[in-house]
């Protein structure tokens, strides 16, 4: 059989995946998201209280329902198809093994998403990391004007500077499989730190708004892109 063939198969199976994820929810069936617990000494488990804060945010200011509760898995694990939006943060080395680059490449070809969302010190890492996923893909910035940045919340200025590390501007990125964005990553921003709990920080409370609007907006893109 030609390439054209798989290429059109793979098409499908992608389509019919994000179908299935809209529907569900549109259905009543809640939306989650699930931290990866990766190797290399990173600190995958940071910010505690981000996730359930991000998904309470979602369900007071969208019609989409979410279970508020943070899952925990590995990539190598046979839930992981089971949960269609993935989150990875962190600070330091990550490092996966060659199942888990297989898994992942997989589960992302096959319509999955993963945001990571660099904590500080998680660049260089995960750069690395994700050219052993894709060695053919290069991150692509994406301008104030695309549409992750006005999905639900209009967000002019693009991804909000939550905490200053060495005085560079925030950054998002995206891999891409053709027209469908596979991974979000934001870099220089510390969006985890801004949807922590208001004590953990001490962060403006427009601040917090700002990064809670911008996770909003980025779970909204994936589901509806």
């Amino acid at each position: 059989m030609d390439k054209n063939y798989y290429v059109t198969i793979m098409k499908s199976f992608i389509t019919t995946a994000v179908i299935l994820l809209v529907t569900n929810i549109i259905l009543g069936q809640e939306f989650s998201i699930a931290r990866v617990n990766y190797g290399g000494g990173g600190d995958w488990y940071c910010d505690p209280s981000s996730i359930p804060n991000i998904l309470n945010y979602l369900t007071k200011n969208t019609s989409i329902k979410a279970d508020h509760d943070e899952y925990r898995i590995k990539l190598t694990t046979k839930e992981l198809r089971g949960h269609p939006y993935l989150y990875m943060t962190g600070h330091g080395n990550i490092r996966f093994t060659d199942e888990e680059i297989i898994q992942l490449r997989e589960y992302l070809m096959g319509g999955g998403f993963l945001h990571t969302d660099d904590n500080y010190g998680l660049n260089t890492s995960f750069r690395r990391e994700m050219k052993r996923v894709f060695p053919d893909r290069d991150f692509v910035e994406l301008p104030h004007d695309h549409a992750v940045f006005h999905s639900y919340f209009d967000m002019p200025n693009g991804l909000p500077k939550i905490h200053e590390h060495d005085g560079k501007p925030p950054q998002l990125f995206a891999l891409y499989n053709e027209d469908r964005i596979m991974v979000i990553y934001s870099y220089e921003s510390d969006l985890g730190d801004g949807w922590e709990d208001e004590e953990v920080h001490n962060d403006p409370s427009e601040l917090r708004v700002a990064a809670l609007q911008m996770g909003v907006n980025i779970i909204y893109f994936a589901l509806t892109q």
